[in-house]
């Protein structure tokens, strides 16, 4: 196998290309979250893939246009978004080490006296969420308003009807939100928190727009507009993140496997980060049993596998 460096499209999309027909012919494509009635009817062998630029070009394969649930990929972008308001304050509140616990569980909150281990676990999404209500008074219109302006999408939403179902079904967050709440590391009020929390995690995007709404995390905290949201060292800091904490209680296997910094979300979306190269977004929502995107996780790997590019 002829290992393939360039960044060019020409390279890149023969690989996507090459993944798509790949994906196409591999069992085991994993189940829809059916926790969550608005997600469980998707059909689990669907996939999309994008790349992006630092540049902002854009291209892919499969139904990449084709807009879907973002769910927990969207932590990425509320992190981002507070942590260049508060900077280094916020590691006080929301720890940067794996859970090794399911990333709704409730266990480690209490022994830890309500600091989450991460913020990609609920609980720890909840805080940055808290955290950027406070600092905006609209924390899910600040995220979407940031995804349209790096997606170039304007017509990029919340979805209504994901927002809702999450909201019947949110009886665990609500438990997370309170917990914390007990220990004073939550500021608003918890409906308030939640409706935020919710609305956040409908956004419907498209492996397009998450790719070029990564695309920051790839030039280092630099946004498409050329303006400068995160130092240096902060965008490496969410990398890092990203890499140790971004796939559940899977992110030694996704590193192990991928090498790239990466978040999943149970809509079936992972958004990947090339450091200085590109940005990617693949999506099918077929998860395994600890949330990730079965045939997201394989065609990750066989892009860092075709391409050369990786962290390590």
């Amino acid at each position: 196998m002829v290992i393939m460096t360039s960044t060019s499209s020409g390279t890149f999309l023969p690989i996507l290309e090459r993944i798509a027909e790949e994906i196409s012919h591999t069992p085991g494509s994993g189940r829809p979250a059916d926790y969550i009635p608005a997600l469980a009817a998707c059909d689990p062998r669907s996939f999309g893939m994008a790349v992006a630029e630092l540049d902002g070009t854009v291209y892919g394969v499969g139904e990449w246009r084709q807009p879907f649930s973002a769910q927990s990929v969207t932590k990425v972008f509320t992190l981002a978004l507070d942590l260049a308001r508060e900077g280094d304050e916020l590691w006080e509140h929301v720890g940067r080490e794996p859970s090794g616990n399911p990333f709704n569980s409730l266990v480690q909150l209490e022994y830890e006296n309500g600091i989450p281990r991460n913020p990609f676990i609920n609980a720890g999404a909840l805080v940055v969420t808290d955290r950027l209500q406070t600092r905006t008074g609209d924390a899910a219109g600040e995220l979407l308003d940031f995804l349209r302006a790096e997606s170039g999408n304007p017509a990029l939403d919340f979805d209504q009807k994901v927002a809702a179902s999450e909201t019947a079904h949110g009886a665990r967050n609500a438990a997370l939100a309170h917990f914390m709440a007990s220990y004073g590391n939550i500021d608003n009020d918890v409906p308030v928190l939640l409706d935020q929390y919710f609305r956040q995690c409908s956004v419907a995007a498209s492996c397009a727009d998450l790719a070029l709404a990564s695309g920051f995390l790839a030039r280092h905290g630099i946004r498409a507009d050329g303006s400068r949201l995160l130092g240096r060292s902060q965008a490496k800091q969410i990398n890092a993140v990203m890499l140790t904490c971004g796939t559940y209680d899977a992110a030694g296997d996704f590193a192990y496997r991928v090498g790239l910094p990466g978040k999943s979300g149970v809509g079936g979306g992972i958004i990947a980060v090339v450091p200085g190269r590109c940005t990617l977004c693949v999506w099918s929502p077929g998860l395994d049993e600890r949330g990730n995107s079965v045939a997201g996780v394989a065609a990750l790997d066989r892009f860092t596998t075709l391409t050369g590019l990786s962290v390590f």
